[in-house]
């Protein structure tokens, strides 16, 4: 029985190679080929596989801030040789404050073995390595094993193994080569400017750029790695590390250049950095959608932003322009046709600019730019010439002047004009004041568009606005609804004028975003053109009485134009705002205590097993200031953080930030509020609504900090 046994093993083995897993506790290694044996003489592939623990990791040959890379030792046959490893491109493994580099799940490393030339055909030859492991998750176990490989010697080259060899072929495709690079480094302050340059680098997809040094101390691997493009190439901005700080700083830094889906090795020499390098700005930001999030569908998309635009109509910021048009409405009841035109020019307006604010942000990220939605309000220009118009706005509203017989179509004789370019404008208005704002649903509708080409990203902005506008153009087309609209009359100036002060409102908070964006300095510059866009409008209304007089407006039209000009040239436009500088000038006061966000402060208290509630805010969300008085700044919520030994970070959007736009986009959001809460256990946060509730953080807060 045991010679027929041994027989049949010699069938089923012969001409391939055997190897021998071997079970370490945390992961399954084992020595495999790429082929089924090997000629005198002939160079194959070998590869030693790990199959590691779902949560587990082992390291790739720098580990980074910490950890051990795996290695082996051979025991060869006289003449036989093993090369080392071949690396796979590694992952970042982020740990508490640090971050390590390594693999999880299944990895081959594989070795180029060379047989002697007097190797014999026909003889079966024994590899043997003695691995060694250090697998990690929350804690870390050094594990070993000692792997046999059983490699038939053939006089031919031997056909490829079926299973390994394509697998081993793929890591090797992969696996970083050198292109041709061209690198060069050198220390600026705190920071060390690495500029890669070569053919290999232009035109290629840029986002997402890393840079894994071969040696552990060159750098600060858990510090952000800032990309610019350059014409010919790239320059991360880098954190020193410990080599930077002797008096004998490195002359070489030599790595992985990690692209998506490209990796190649660079080597850099200390001296100036070449031109091409730099001058193009930051790649357009693209990060890796959350669970679900890849999956939306343009489908799914666009249902999202249609209710996410019907839920915007119930926004604060939407208010005052939304009950201008119905006071218009109002004079229109009656005239059904007339009222239905409106509606329509209204949801026109609407609709295009929700396009072209979509246009201009895809072109803008395109370009580079780190934006989302809500960019236009991160410009103090923008935020200084918004709150000028809604200045004029309201002083047309409070009857110094009108434009046309009246910006909205309100007023006396209204009946006979159709008032379509007012409601055109009102909708262009209702987006403008709107676009602070983000619904219910919006988040990861935006979310997704911004990571899809053009057209799709244009059809989810055209449901938004078509969700935003369907509400108001509705009704016009419901009879019943105009017949109950109050009869025009008298009370329409009174109401008209009382509609100012919500603008006026505005004014006041958009004033107070641009003293947030660049510091008090702004508040004389802005209160001085908002004293001359007032007298244009008084000019610009004198000049309508004149004229309905029947005597000459042109010199007071003139004088109106030109104080308009200076207005909002003085205040919004010349000189440039510049953003106020460090975080003083950014800083909220709340009743709720909390700490500025940073990646660093965010992994320390995670380290630290402490639930974590993160903000991403802005000031010129409006949503995001509901939230915070109504929710956030509340009894219950800070004592549901002192309950739960929790932190509050809040990351402020309010000027631009490309790596807050980064990590929005990685949970799905184009543009803020997100609120995350970090449990004890896992890495995945809970995502909570756009809209909060006292209950439903504490509830959050009290859910993250159990251990299960």
């Amino acid at each position: 029985m045991r010679f027929f046994l041994g027989a049949l093993l010699a069938l089923v083995f012969a001409g391939a190679a055997v190897a021998q897993p071997v079970n370490t506790g945390h992961l399954t290694a084992e020595i495999v080929a790429s082929t089924q044996g090997v000629a005198p003489g002939q160079t194959v592939q070998i590869a030693l596989r790990q199959s590691i623990q779902k949560g587990w990791h082992t390291y790739w040959r720098n580990a980074g801030d910490s950890g051990e890379a795996t290695a082996i030792k051979w025991t060869l046959p006289a003449g036989w040789s093993a090369s080392d490893f071949t690396w796979p491109t590694p992952h970042r493994l982020p740990v508490g404050p640090l971050v390590n580099y390594g693999y999880e799940g299944e990895v081959l490393l594989p070795v180029t073995l060379t047989a002697p030339a007097d190797a014999r055909p026909g003889q079966t030859v024994t590899l043997s390595g003695a691995a060694t492991f250090l697998v990690c998750a929350e804690v870390c176990i050094p594990e070993n094993a000692t792997l046999t490989l059983q490699l038939p010697v053939t006089a031919a080259a031997a056909p490829a193994d079926p299973r390994w060899g394509p697998k081993i072929a793929a890591v090797l495709a992969a696996a970083p080569k050198p292109a041709g690079l061209t690198g060069a480094f050198e220390k600026q302050g705190e920071a060390v400017k690495l500029a890669i340059t070569g053919a290999a680098l232009k035109g290629a997809d840029l986002a997402g750029a890393y840079f894994y040094p071969f040696a552990g101390t060159v750098i600060d691997h858990a510090r952000p790695q800032v990309i610019e493009r350059g014409p010919d190439g790239l320059t991360l901005t880098l954190t020193p590390g410990y080599e930077f700080q002797g008096s004998t700083p490195p002359k070489e830094m030599a790595g992985v250049l990690a692209l998506e889906g490209k990796a190649y090795e660079v080597s850099a020499a200390a001296g100036p950095l070449p031109a091409g390098a730099s001058g193009l700005g930051p790649p357009p930001v693209k990060a890796a959608a959350p669970a679900g999030a890849a999956d939306l569908g343009l489908v799914s998309a666009a249902v999202f932003a249609l209710i996410g635009g019907l839920i915007l109509n119930l926004m604060p910021c939407v208010f005052p322009v939304l009950a201008m048009k119905a006071a218009s409405l109002a004079g229109h009841g009656e005239d059904h046709g007339l009222a239905r035109r409106q509606g329509l020019a209204f949801g026109l307006g609407a609709i295009v600019t929700f396009l072209l604010l979509a246009g201009l942000l895809i072109a803008l990220r395109t370009a580079g730019a780190a934006v989302g939605w809500g960019f236009q309000l991160q410009d103090p220009p923008v935020v200084a010439a918004l709150a000028l118009l809604m200045l004029a706005v309201g002083l047309n509203l409070s009857g110094v002047f009108e434009v046309g017989t009246s910006l909205q179509g309100l007023g006396s004789g209204l009946t006979a004009r159709s008032g379509l370019a007012g409601s055109f404008f009102t909708g262009v208005l209702a987006v403008v004041v709107a676009a602070p704002c983000t619904a219910p649903f919006m988040g990861p509708a935006l979310g997704w568009a911004l990571t899809q080409p053009a057209i799709a990203s244009l059809v989810v902005f055209l449901a938004l606005g078509i969700g935003f506008a369907l509400p108001f153009v509705a009704v016009t087309y419901a009879p019943g609804l105009l017949a109950r609209l109050p009869r025009p009359g008298a009370w329409m100036d009174t109401f008209r004028k009382a509609l100012a002060f919500p603008m006026y409102g505005t004014v006041a908070w958009l004033v107070w975003v641009l003293t947030v964006q660049v510091g008090p300095d702004a508040v004389p510059r802005i209160l001085a053109a908002a004293i001359v866009v007032a007298l244009a409008a008084w000019l610009f209304g004198m000049a309508q009485h004149r004229a309905a007089q029947g005597r000459r407006p042109q010199a007071l039209n003139a004088a109106a134009g030109l104080a308009a000009i200076v207005a909002f040239a003085g205040g919004a436009f010349w000189p440039a705002y510049t953003l106020a500088g460090g975080d003083e000038a950014a800083a909220e006061t709340a009743s709720l205590d909390y700490e500025a966000y940073t990646p660093a402060r965010l992994a320390a208290l995670r380290a630290e097993g402490r639930p974590v509630l993160v903000n991403y805010t802005a000031a010129w969300c409006v949503s995001c200031q509901v939230n915070d008085r109504v929710a956030l700044s509340t009894k219950s919520v800070s004592e549901a953080l002192a309950r739960n030994n929790a932190v509050y970070l809040k990351a402020d959007w309010t000027k631009r930030d490309p790596g807050i736009a980064a990590e929005l986009a990685s949970f799905g959001r184009a543009g803020v509020p997100l609120y995350l809460v970090y449990g004890v256990k896992g890495d995945t946060p809970a995502i909570l609504p756009a809209i909060l509730t006292q209950g439903l953080v504490v509830k959050a807060l009290d859910a993250a900090a159990k251990p299960g």
